[in-house]
């Protein structure tokens, strides 16, 4: 016969980097193993192994997977008021209500499912991603791709590392896209500038050295912002102001897919455009200006040299063309690059061509050339029609 105990244990040894040592557990002793419940909300459970660890909400009822060992327990909660408040995890919408907290129900039990069949326990996992996991924001598929990353060397070590964590686990092949762009950028923006500036490419290659340079760093954090994520930040303070909790809740782009147990609202989506506007916009105009004072170098360089040249050349003008630049950046890339990664690769092409990932790769592969060899035609243009970027006949 099972025997139930009720105590205040401390928590700190088995949960401590969830910063509550002083939670509610509930222990259950049954003839194979000790069920342990945290806090003192619960509603869905899974004996698992011999010791279960089990994650907030309230407590109705206890299922098994496994082998059977006897008729169902039931638990019956007492005095619990109301739901659980959440974690203040970044993807809630707020208005998701009863069937937002069942697929976060739904969540737990399949990550648990995931953690017993790989013999793992959360414990093992990151700080952010067991906190995540607890929150119910973490359905089953995403543990099962972190011990699937893992089995590669590469991926394994970035999976150490924030940012990479939350964008590997959103998107397996995230990484082979930002190789691609980073790779084909110097020759899409090269065959670009040759195509626009045509018979003047020689007397304009100032102009096209800057213009790749700037391209190469501008390329990363174009894959970078926009990437679909999980959601592994930690709660907000409770005295942010209300900008602060409108971008906090933002995913990173606008038409991204989201999770079970996560939802955003069409004011936070607009917010993912502007948020990642405003990045964009301070990292196009840094890296013009590192791309333009390095050009302006080397004519400086050649006019030293070479006499004749210094009527061939002359400094680009620094300030306006990176601001030009960065503006670009907001308007234009922004909204290109939210569209491919977030309707294009996540809501066209992968539910596609999920079950190859060689040909989405190379899919990939093809459909970022294309847009970078159209980005880098329409900042010609519009460098030219802003007048940063014009040539004396």
């Amino acid at each position: 016969m099972a025997l139930a105990s009720f105590s205040n244990l401390s928590t700190q040894h088995l949960f401590s980097h969830y910063n509550h040592p002083s939670l509610q557990t509930c222990t259950i002793t049954i003839p194979h193993g000790t069920l342990i419940f945290f806090p003192s909300k619960l509603k869905h459970c899974t004996f698992i192994t011999s010791t279960a660890h089990f994650f907030p909400t309230t407590v109705t009822a206890i299922s098994r997977v496994g082998p059977r060992i006897g008729p169902p327990l039931a638990i019956s909660s007492a005095g619990d008021g109301g739901r659980s408040s959440g974690s203040g995890g970044g993807g809630e919408s707020g208005g998701g209500g009863d069937e937002e907290e069942e697929e976060r129900d739904r969540n737990r039990e399949e990550v648990m499912v995931a953690l017993a069949e790989a013999g793992r326990s959360l414990e093992s996992f990151p700080e952010d991603l067991a906190a995540a996991v607890t929150a119910g924001r973490v359905p089953g598929s995403i543990v099962r791709r972190l011990f699937q990353l893992e089995e590669s060397a590469v991926l394994g070590w970035l999976l150490k590392f924030g940012g990479f964590r939350e964008r590997l686990l959103a998107d397996d092949l995230f990484l082979a896209k930002l190789l691609i762009e980073c790779v084909v950028i110097i020759f899409t923006k090269a065959a670009a500038e040759l195509e626009r500036r045509k018979e003047k490419f020689t007397k304009e290659l100032n102009f096209v050295v800057a213009n790749v340079v700037t391209g190469i760093v501008t390329g990363f954090v174009l894959v970078w912002f926009p990437a679909p994520t999980i959601s592994l930040k930690p709660p907000l303070a409770v005295s942010a102001g209300p900008i602060a909790k409108l971008f906090y809740g933002c995913p990173d782009n606008a038409f991204q897919v989201a999770l079970p147990g996560t939802s955003y609202t069409l004011l936070q989506r607009i917010g993912a455009i502007v948020r990642n506007g405003a990045k964009l916009f301070v990292v196009g105009t840094g890296a013009s200006l590192v791309g333009i004072g390095i050009t302006n170098a080397l004519i400086n360089v050649q006019k030293a040299v070479n006499k004749t040249f210094t009527a061939e050349a002359e400094n680009l003008p620094i300030i306006s063309t990176s601001v030009a630049f960065g503006v670009y950046m907001v308007v234009i890339s922004n909204l290109r690059y939210q569209v491919l990664a977030g309707i294009i690769e996540q809501r066209i092409l992968e539910p596609l061509l999920h079950r190859n990932k060689l040909i989405l790769t190379a899919t990939y592969f093809t459909i970022r050339t294309a847009n970078t060899y159209w980005g880098s035609l329409l900042w010609v243009d519009f460098a030219r029609w802003v007048g940063v970027q014009k040539i004396k006949d």
